[in-house]
């Protein structure tokens, strides 16, 4: 069956735009609502928190219709980190967990993330269910005019964030002494990341902590940590962390204004956890987007590197189902789970700080754990068709291959969440590595005219 609505993480498009409207959104409410409530004779519960999008206050209120008209109790949390929700919908026992924001984009989009019972994201199932109901007609979802929920705004919510964080490092571990920037993209950590950093006893310098609803990843975060770079470098920190809009990826910057990939961050906490004893079922989870020069760095510890396709959804599955509890993505995305369900920006760094502090070493130690293969990625805007059965692309795509062979990885995928075909490829022989992505680019722009 064709999804309709839900893409590779939850509900996405243009504010004000089909699917991301009112009237949707109050329809995901009811939907939702219906399915997780249906059964029990009880009091049910749903959590809603968003990043600081303008359209955030839309979709929050029709959500809140949504649920409320279908007899659910509704807990605002307000701005907050991605996987804030997912921790509270399980510590707060809600039935359903929902987080409006649309990540790292820019603020005239946005989204709706679903989180069961337990804060995992929804399965495939449930989304197609929930879908199937949108469409439906609403009448028989209402409930009595005396069953219709309430809605309470939760004032604890950031203190109970900021204190599980906290609790993520090990016993009387302190940031003291450590000057740290932190970037918040403007975006749902803008309190509670600096916050948590302050209180475990850091020199805390913020940038991207002032939303004004349009400035969500402009320029900042992770997906332009070059500022954050720069402040630093100006200021002379020990380190950087760039949160996403919606905090659950993570960059880090060492004291030489460097870039740190997800990739790195793996390394670093898989290697520390494998020397504790923590590290479960002999490895980490990845996508097929982390660079080559990974695999072999676990490899040389006696790791294994299991690949998944993009998106930490899918991360996540794999991990729960084989007993993995470090998975992640090169972006930034980290899965934690002996303390998380999703990707926790903050809580990775910590995790990285956590070496730092006990191995007495500067960042640039210990964040370069491994020498990244020649990797480019290029993505191609389309806007119509299948540009990749077209004949030219795929002999594009087969010529790669062949040139590449076994020194290298070609991956060509659509986006999930936007209208591109990203192309990568890494091997040995950076040259080549540029020519072949050269070629199929070339192709697809052809193919997209």
């Amino acid at each position: 069956m064709t999804r309709r609505y839900f893409g590779t993480d939850g509900i996405r498009g243009l504010s004000n735009r089909h699917p991301m409207t009112s009237e949707i959104a109050l329809r995901v409410g009811m939907a939702a609502g219906k399915l997780f409530s249906d059964g029990e004779k009880r009091r049910h519960r749903v959590v809603i928190g968003k990043d600081t999008r303008l359209s955030g206050y839309m979709i929050e209120s029709a959500l809140m219709s949504g649920f409320t008209a279908v007899g659910m109790d509704v807990f605002i949390l307000g701005p907050m980190p991605t996987p804030a929700i997912a921790m509270l919908t399980k510590s707060l026992r809600a039935d359903l967990g929902v987080m409006i924001s649309a990540s790292h984009n820019a603020y005239h989009d946005n989204g709706i993330k679903l989180f069961d019972p337990d804060g995992y994201k929804l399965s495939d199932e449930l989304e197609m269910r929930i879908e199937a109901m949108i469409d439906s007609p609403t009448d028989q979802l209402l409930v009595p005019a005396d069953s219709i929920g309430r809605a309470t705004r939760v004032e604890s919510a950031q203190e109970r964030y900021i204190e599980f964080a906290k609790r993520t490092l090990p016993r009387n571990l302190r940031l003291n002494g450590l000057r740290i920037v932190i970037d918040c993209a403007n975006g749902a950590g803008y309190k509670v990341a600096p916050a948590a950093l302050w209180e475990l006893g850091a020199e805390v310098i913020r940038i991207g902590v002032d939303p004004n609803g349009r400035n969500i990843n402009d320029k900042c975060g992770t997906t332009s940590p070059e500022a954050l770079a720069a402040k630093v470098l100006e200021v002379r920190a020990d380190i950087g962390i760039a949160l996403d809009g919606d905090a659950d990826r993570v960059l880090i910057v060492n004291e030489k204004g460097e870039i740190v990939d997800g990739d790195q961050v793996m390394a670093v906490i898989a290697k520390s956890w494998h020397e504790r004893g923590q590290l479960a079922a002999g490895g980490v989870v990845a996508t097929v987007m982390s660079n080559l020069g990974l695999e072999r760095y676990l490899d040389s510890l006696g790791l294994t590197m299991h690949r998944t396709p993009v998106g930490d959804r899918y991360v996540v599955e794999h991990m729960r189902k084989h007993g993995y509890n470090v998975g992640g993505e090169q972006s930034g995305h980290i899965v934690l789970s002996d303390f998380t369900t999703t990707g926790d920006g903050l809580v990775s760094a910590l995790q990285v700080l956590a070496v730092v502090v006990t191995a007495e070493q500067r960042v640039s130690e210990v964040c370069s754990r491994f020498e990244r293969l020649p990797q480019i990625l290029k993505n191609v805007k389309y806007t119509h068709g299948k540009p990749l059965e077209d004949e030219r692309v795929v002999r594009a795509i087969e010529s790669a291959k062949k040139k590449l062979g076994k020194s290298g990885r070609l991956v060509i995928r659509p986006s999930g969440t936007e209208p591109v075909i990203r192309v990568m490829a890494e091997g040995d022989d950076e040259q080549l590595v540029s020519t072949v992505v050269g070629d199929i680019v070339e192709a697809l722009k052809k193919a997209a005219a």
